[in-house]
């Protein structure tokens, strides 16, 4: 907040709308007590205690029960709601991730004639059983006010929803999500719901500790970078030469959690990264991780003072792989952003999401990339698949509108967090590929054999 105050005043005079949605713990086999950051803040003592939690009550829209809530229903209608009601108060808006935060959006577009009447009447949807939601929903939020019904009905009606974060919620100064990485796919969407909104990524952070701050948060969502803070961590760096990644059959392209003997005297230190470098980030934490391989590959952007400032790149992993043929996530992401470019752009349409498999089924195995679009592939391809013609025609498969809303709710009924859900660029044959297919609504091969070019992309 010291650094988004610097760019964007005011922040501190109104409530945040932030979406946050828990995960139920589980037990380790030693009785030890296993939950995400996240679930363990809003559980712990020290949130609890009173005076903390009337401080933390008065920065966001959401009473904390209808945080704690864990079923996701209960949980993202009572916290939108509660941000209707508070809709000037509002200041900020966002979520863990992008993929989150749209759909809340998307949530609200099914459900506002709902909400609205709870506003309107004062009294809280039935679906919502949860007892301690609806009392903190009723005792400090919800109360009758036909105005603002009639005023959320009149723009949620309306034939378009450009902008209809300004619209809802007109004091907004910024959407805080993240957008780097594969996330940068829904840059388009954002900017359409926020028609001018800055998107901030304000921070780099992940499960096994904190890594740092962007401290230009108002720059060009794809030029973000993250300052590393030296004090949440010891970082260190493995050389990465993605130029050999790209068909390279050996485990070193894994993203693996040990490091190995020869690789330990490959690492570099913060102080010694490269401009332009790429590089695993390995990390030994407070917590315990020695040396522990974070699985992403960051670039060296420039530098704050002596700071080296890192663009996140991708997962280190492979995403497609057909015989000698590989391909990485960032690889994929790039090919999809130039379909998009190219081919759905001019047709005003937009990418909702996306995901692909190799398909090993038939002679030669194909990859196939599953598309949701609404209106308002490629790959990197490796020299083997021509000389040799392993890799066939990519297929592309169209699914009707709210295919990937059902992929994510099918992981979270085995257990994923609403809050950390990413879809999945890469899968394996099993429910979700059952799932998609069962959603297809037409496919496409691609008229020409996979071409090559050195350093080239091919579309």
């Amino acid at each position: 907040m010291p650094v988004m105050n610097q760019f964007i005043p005011g922040l501190d005079d109104g409530k945040a709308m932030y979406f946050i949605f828990l995960k139920s713990e589980s037990r380790t086999p030693g009785g030890l007590l296993a939950r995400t950051a996240l679930t363990n803040l809003y559980k712990s003592t020290q949130l609890r205690n009173q005076p903390f939690e009337n401080e933390v009550q008065t920065k966001y829209t959401s009473p904390n029960a209808t945080i704690l809530c864990l079923e996701n229903y209960q949980s993202m209608y009572s916290q939108i709601l509660c941000g209707l009601c508070l809709h000037k108060e509002v200041v900020r808006v966002g979520a863990p991730f992008s993929s989150t935060f749209i759909r809340a959006i998307q949530f609200l577009e099914t459900n506002w004639l709902v909400l609205s009447n709870d506003i309107r009447t004062g009294t809280l949807n039935p679906a919502i059983t949860d007892q301690l939601v609806r009392e903190s929903v009723l005792t400090k939020i919800l109360k009758p006010d036909p105005v603002l019904a009639d005023f959320i009905d009149a723009e949620c009606s309306r034939k378009s929803w450009k902008g209809i974060i300004r619209r809802l919620w007109p004091n907004t100064k910024c959407l805080e999500v993240i957008v780097t990485g594969t996330m940068s796919q829904y840059i388009p969407t954002l900017e359409y719901y926020g028609n001018g909104l800055p998107l901030v990524s304000s921070s780099y952070r992940s499960s096994e500790c904190y890594f740092g701050v962007n401290l230009n948060p108002l720059c060009n969502p794809i030029e973000v970078s993250y300052t590393l803070i030296p004090n949440m961590a010891f970082f260190e760096f493995l050389p990465v030469q993605r130029s050999n990644m790209v068909g390279d059959t050996s485990s070193n392209i894994e993203a693996r959690s040990l490091i190995n003997d020869k690789e330990q005297n490959e690492l570099v230190d913060l102080i010694d990264v490269k401009l332009g470098r790429e590089y695993e980030l390995v990390v030994t934490t407070y917590a315990g991780l020695y040396r522990y391989r974070v699985g992403v590959l960051l670039r060296v952007a420039g530098f704050k003072n002596k700071a080296p400032q890192f663009n996140f790149i991708c997962r280190k992993n492979v995403a497609l792989s057909i015989e000698a043929d590989k391909t990485d996530e960032s690889e994929l992401q790039i090919a999809v952003e130039k379909t998009v470019m190219n081919h759905l752009s001019p047709l005003n349409a937009n990418l909702v999401d996306y995901t692909a498999y190799a398909d090993t089924s038939t002679i030669p195995g194909h990859y196939v990339i599953f598309w949701e679009y609404y209106s308002h592939s490629t790959v990197c391809i490796g020299q083997g698949r021509v000389a040799d013609k392993s890799v066939g025609p990519l297929e592309m498969k169209i699914v009707e509108r709210g295919t990937f809303n059902e992929v994510m709710d099918y992981a979270i009924s085995l257990g994923a967090s609403l809050s950390q859900y990413k879809t999945p660029r890469s899968l394996k044959l099993g429910p979700i590929v059952d799932l998609l297919n069962s959603k297809v609504v037409s496919n496409h091969f691609s008229p020409k054999c996979p071409t090559w070019a050195p350093s080239k992309y091919v579309t």
